[in-house]
């Protein structure tokens, strides 16, 4: 696990950043403030000891800005304090601190408070029951084997060689792919209100039966969408909830449910739509073949700025041997 050391004073900075190696978690250290606030944004790690007074942006202050964005992955927030006052203990805990500790530092003291809040962020069980939700709905089709765990690593994998490119789009942060990892598995939620003798047809459909399969866009969407507006906070759930609904929509706009075209089409469903199609490609299936990567590649290249948006391409076409190596890693 990592952990955020946020101080301003060089030996203290110091002294904490062994006791935290000598407890075997991987420190990660900041100067200020306001380089903490940017290498969590850009790490997220799940505990944080800061400083209480430091020069620009106090520890208080840095505990009510990840409290604003952290959306549903909690962050356990340390402030070091020789602060005693109850008015004090309010004004921290108001800011989003879980806990306090006191300079200087005694090991077996930072130990367990390091501890308390392992057992707090290990209390997550989201990850847990969306991917156990995602996989209700896939389990009434029983040829997609372990297609979820391949998409959700494809779309991490996919955000992560789009954001090395020149061009890349700045809503692809941590914070996105984190989301897209966990939300990507539930882009066919919505199939659990397909009637069976269209979901499991071993064939290709009909007019009335495409038609009918389309609704699962909006079924996913409303579905989620009622979560999101319950719990507003979890980011995911809004990614989740647009990736269901625009997932077939494609680049030129010839796409379904809305027919959306371009960047109007939510970043991430433009990115799922890339790995569902060559997941599909790539898989066995009763009515076709397995295609190999290169003709699945050439097929997607091929459809590069009608299908596909061509950025969400190039990233593929960056990170292709990753591809190669999740399918074989999660082979039915």
């Amino acid at each position: 696990m990592k952990i955020l050391i946020v101080e301003d004073e060089l030996v203290s900075r110091k002294k904490l950043e062994i006791l935290i190696q000598s407890l075997g978690y991987e420190p990660l250290v900041a100067s200020d403030g306001a380089k903490g606030w940017d290498t969590w944004n850009a790490e997220r790690p799940r505990i944080v000891i800061t400083d209480w007074i430091m020069p620009g942006l106090s520890g208080p202050e840095l505990c009510q800005k990840i409290r604003g964005v952290e959306g549903g992955r909690y962050t356990y927030l340390i402030i070091v304090t020789a602060k005693h006052d109850t008015k004090d203990i309010v004004i921290g805990m108001d800011a989003g601190a879980d806990d306090f500790i006191k300079k200087p530092y005694v090991k077996d003291e930072v130990a367990v408070r390091i501890r308390a809040g392992e057992r707090i962020v290990g209390y997550e069980i989201r990850d847990l029951v969306i991917f156990s939700l995602a996989k209700l709905a896939e389990s009434r089709d029983p040829e997609t084997g372990n297609h979820l765990e391949r998409i959700r690593y494809y779309s991490k994998t996919l955000a992560e060689s789009i954001a090395r490119l020149d061009n890349s789009p700045k809503e692809i942060d941590a914070v996105f792919k984190e989301n897209i990892f966990l939300s990507s598995p539930l882009h066919d939620i919505g199939k659990i209100g397909i009637p069976d003798y269209v979901l499991l047809k071993p064939g290709l459909f009909d007019d009335n039966e495409f038609e009918i399969m389309k609704t699962h866009c909006q079924i996913g969407f409303e579905t989620l969408n009622e979560s999101m507006n319950k719990y507003p906070q979890a980011d995911f759930l809004k990614m989740s909830a647009e990736i269901a609904h625009y997932h077939h929509e494609k680049f030129d706009g010839s796409g379904y449910p809305d027919g959306l075209k371009g960047e109007t089409i939510p970043l991430a469903a433009r990115i799922v739509a890339l790995a569902d199609v060559y997941d599909a490609l790539v898989s066995r299936r009763v009515y076709k073949l397995a295609l190999a990567h290169e003709m699945a590649k050439n097929i997607i290249v091929k459809d590069k700025c009608t299908h596909f948006d061509p950025i969400v391409v190039d990233g593929f076409l960056a990170c292709e041997d990753e591809f190669i190596e999740i399918f074989n890693r999660f082979r039915t």
